[in-house]
């Protein structure tokens, strides 16, 4: 029988202070064949940040060299700094069978759909801009200013959800990883993904 097997691309995107690092973080520990997409970025890493791990952190010119060299998937510019997906990353992640999430940008789920149309894009929602404020005053990592300007471009980014397939709130934290799960878990019965990852088995049950 063969072993090979087809991974889901699972799109999740928010608002900045909305809990996407964070819930993305919960459902990568809960589901081992879940993988995330690293980023690179032209932005310092935070303190809790690591290398590799959460982002990969190159300067200014390395990164328009990698862009001028076609070697990102997508990019995005956010809060003054660039973003972007590397696509050999994704091959060699798809080569694996496991399945991706791309924590990114809204701006980047137009240019993954484009060459990934069956990926699935996820956007999360804070339950009010009162609660979006307080967790990035919270945060204690951006000063006032910082947090006014995402403030600012959250209301933006929020008006963009049209292009996402589904939406959750995160008002309760727990209550938004039960329905990321289910989602994960939803999209894996779909016929199409089945067929392709079981198909020994259903030819041997349609003519045994």
């Amino acid at each position: 029988m063969t072993n090979k097997k087809q991974g889901n691309l699972f799109i999740i995107s928010a608002a900045s202070g909305a809990g996407k690092t964070s819930l993305v973080k919960r459902i990568l520990s809960e589901n081992k064949n879940i993988s995330l997409s690293i980023s690179h970025t032209t932005r310092k890493a935070r303190s809790s940040e690591i290398e590799g791990k959460d982002y990969f952190f190159v300067k200014d010119d390395e990164f328009n060299e990698m862009k001028n060299k076609g070697q990102f998937l997508e990019t995005a510019i956010c809060h003054g700094f660039s973003y972007g997906t590397s696509k050999n990353t994704i091959k060699e992640m798809q080569n694996l069978g496991k399945d991706i999430i791309f924590e990114i940008d809204w701006q980047g789920v137009k240019s993954i759909k484009t060459i990934f149309s069956e990926a699935i894009a996820i956007f999360i929602l804070p339950p009010s801009i009162q609660k979006l404020e307080e967790r990035l005053v919270a945060r204690g990592q951006d000063s006032l200013d910082i947090i006014k300007a995402r403030l600012s471009a959250a209301k933006s980014e929020m008006s963009h959800i049209d292009q996402f397939d589904y939406v959750t709130i995160n008002e309760d934290f727990d209550d938004a990883v039960k329905d990321l799960n289910s989602i994960i878990r939803a999209e894996k019965l779909k016929t199409k993904l089945q067929q392709f990852n079981h198909q020994d088995l259903i030819k041997q049950l349609i003519n045994p």
